[in-house]
């Protein structure tokens, strides 16, 4: 890590002393930035103020509300491409308008056009997220290496738009110095669990009983089902109808007694966490500092607010949650347990199905011809949004929705082999994600046909669930073109050690 950061540290300098000596090269200092910051407004698609700049000719130009001519070479003061970028913070008049370029940004820009504003023949800009510190850069030092592909083109952006590290900051190991603050970290889960074992009182299988709770923020009840250990074949036969290949082959499975929703996560349940009066960081952290003895459900980590009405006009009260993204699931599941004093997480994919099938082995948990009866779902597509939960039948176990209503997000990486490479009878399987896509999540939703909605049915979680997200980078809190995606949650009979904890609440941001 130390290596990592002296390098861009170097790279850092070497950038900020070509600048100075009025050395500046387009292609490698001046093209990211204007990529990072100007390209989302001013790009093909879309131009603010009839200005166009991914081209050289439409760059010089100007626009509607611009000057005559926004690159003015050899004359920074007159190219508004600059003088825009320095202006207050406060004006009305600064560019980009929501994150500003750094003083050293500034000078690469006003240093090009001083020495001719080159822009090689045929160069043509594209649109590339603006990489912050504080948002971006931050959590990858933070988590250390090794680093995913995504994470490594997150710090050679970072990189090519001029390495920023904020001058207040100082890399204390890896993190900043504590300030003694309460914080989403470690400490936080350590505590969180200490309160863990002391209200999870039940010890064996046999002291699990079916429990209402009560979210102590909101009032809101729910509903826990208790799900004896067991073992069953795990996966799809090669002749059931509309079967995947990564459902096979069958294997035999065993897992360990937990707790399931009884319904899946409603907004009664959900909005609480999405929306809340704390100002926050991108990350989901508060923006202020909290008071080392504040409540340890105020530290964790949640959205930001959403951009949109996230049930999109199909009801709230009574309905399920929709298009969260998996660490936006596995961050409630931290924020209900900082609460209730028991661990709650996403099932894995091996004890959804245990779960869903509730002992059956057929396609679906009910009869086929009866499943209009059991699922919410869209045999004619002719069908606009959810139903309340609960609405239709329980399976065996007394589970509502587990067929239809909306896919529910599991913990696990989707590997169509993994089947395959089990052998004997597996313990708890479960693929821990090492990258953002695909993420499995189970069980058909209100959009699909009968076949989605089968007990083997694995489908992956893909970039697209997320493309109307005008977020750069992608938001980390939502997946605005899933609105038919939510999730359920667990409570495990054994509280797992610390490590364990930490991992399952965070690591959604793997690969992000």
């Amino acid at each position: 890590m130390r290596t990592r950061t002296l390098a861009f540290c170097t790279f850092a300098f070497i950038f900020s002393t070509a600048v100075r000596a009025g050395a500046v090269d387009f292609i490698t200092q001046v093209k990211p930035l204007l990529e990072g910051a100007c390209i989302h407004c001013h790009g093909a698609e879309k131009q603010e103020g009839e200005y166009r700049m991914d081209e050289k000719t439409f760059a010089f130009a100007g626009g509607e509300n611009y000057p005559e001519k926004t690159i003015v070479p050899k004359d920074p003061m007159k190219s508004s491409v600059y003088w825009m970028t320095a202006e207050a913070a406060d004006s009305p008049d600064i560019m980009p308008p929501k994150i500003h370029l750094t003083v050293e940004q500034q000078n690469v820009i006003k240093a090009w056009i001083e020495g001719g504003a080159d822009w090689p023949d045929g160069v043509v800009l594209e649109e590339k997220p603006h990489i912050v510190f504080k948002n971006s850069i931050l959590p990858l030092l933070s988590k250390g290496g090794p680093f995913s592909d995504a994470d490594k083109d997150i710090l050679r952006l970072w990189v090519e738009q001029g390495a920023v590290w904020p001058a207040d900051f100082k890399l204390g190991g890896d993190e900043p110095a504590d300030d003694g603050s309460l914080k989403d970290n470690a400490v936080l889960i350590e505590k969180m669990r200490e309160t863990i074992l002391t209200t999870s009182t039940e010890k064996a299988e046999g002291d699990m009983k079916d429990y209402t709770s009560e979210i102590p923020k909101t009032g809101v009840k729910f509903d826990m089902v208790a799900i004896k250990g067991g073992e069953f074949l795990m996966g799809s036969p090669a002749d059931e109808a509309g079967r995947y290949d990564n459902e096979g082959p069958q294997h035999q499975v065993k897992v360990s007694p937990f707790w399931m929703g009884k319904l899946e996560v409603t907004w009664d349940m959900y909005e609480p966490f999405m929306i809340t009066s704390v100002p926050r960081n991108k990350d989901g952290s508060p923006s202020e500092a909290l008071a080392p003895d504040a409540a340890l459900v105020d530290a964790v980590s949640s959205p930001t607010t959403p951009y949109v009405e996230m049930s999109f006009g199909m009801g709230t009260k009574g309905y399920p949650a929709i298009s969260m993204t998996q660490h936006a699931a596995n961050k409630f599941c931290q924020w209900l347990s900082a609460q209730t004093g028991h661990y709650y997480r996403l099932p894995t994919e091996a004890e959804w199905e245990y779960a869903c099938r509730a002992g059956t082995t057929g396609p679906f948990s009910c009869p086929e011809a009866e499943l209009g009866d059991y699922a919410v779902l869209d045999p004619t597509e002719e069908r606009s949004g959810y139903e309340k939960v609960g609405t239709k039948k329980p399976n065996p176990w007394g589970l509502y929705d587990m067929h239809g209503n909306v896919v529910e997000w599991c913990l696990d990486q989707l590997l169509p082999e993994t089947y395959g490479s089990r052998t004997g009878t597996a313990m708890n399987p479960f693929e821990i994600p090492t990258q953002a896509h695909p993420r499995v999540a189970r069980g058909g939703s209100w959009y699909d046909p009968a076949a989605e909605l089968r007990s083997a049915r694995r489908l992956g979680s893909d970039e697209n669930w997320k493309i109307q997200d005008p977020q750069l980078p992608k938001s980390i809190w939502y997946n605005t073109d899933a609105q038919w995606l939510g999730f359920r949650i667990v409570r495990p009979l054994e509280v797992p050690d610390l490590k364990t904890m930490e991992l399952l609440w965070n690591f959604g941001r793997i690969g992000e």
